[in-house]
């Protein structure tokens, strides 16, 4: 039996777009130090606002679109990923992930009580 909420779905997809934003965090990092490698990241935000559009009407599920990062500095080898910034990232990403982990488990946690509820 599968117990899902409206806000469950979008929770499991905030949380599946987030790991995605640290996979890509955590290829950047490790290629750090290949000769042309381009940063890749993606709107989270935006991305987030389309999974739940398409939640709304019901529609699929899109794949996050995964860009290249403009606007860095470039060093001489061509490769522009910042330790700096990767790190800002991935220290988000974390955040996120936890919040969304805590509003999780209270939804289940509510689903749980309901449950027993009725038993008593």
């Amino acid at each position: 039996m599968k117990i899902v909420t409206p806000l469950s779905e979008e929770l499991a997809r905030f949380l599946d777009l987030n790991t995605r934003q640290i996979q890509l965090t955590t290829a950047n990092m490790a290629n750090i130090d290949t000769p042309g490698y381009r940063a890749l990241g993606m709107d989270f935000e935006g991305e987030m606002q389309r999974a739940m559009n398409a939640i709304d009407s019901e529609q699929s599920l899109p794949e996050p679109e995964v860009v290249n990062e403009d606007g860095l500095i470039v060093r001489p080898d061509g490769n522009n990923v910042s330790m700096d910034r990767e790190g800002l990232n991935l220290a988000e990403a974390q955040l996120r992930f936890k919040v969304g982990v805590t509003l999780l488990k209270g939804q289940y946690s509510d689903i749980m009580n309901a449950i027993h509820a009725d038993a008593k």
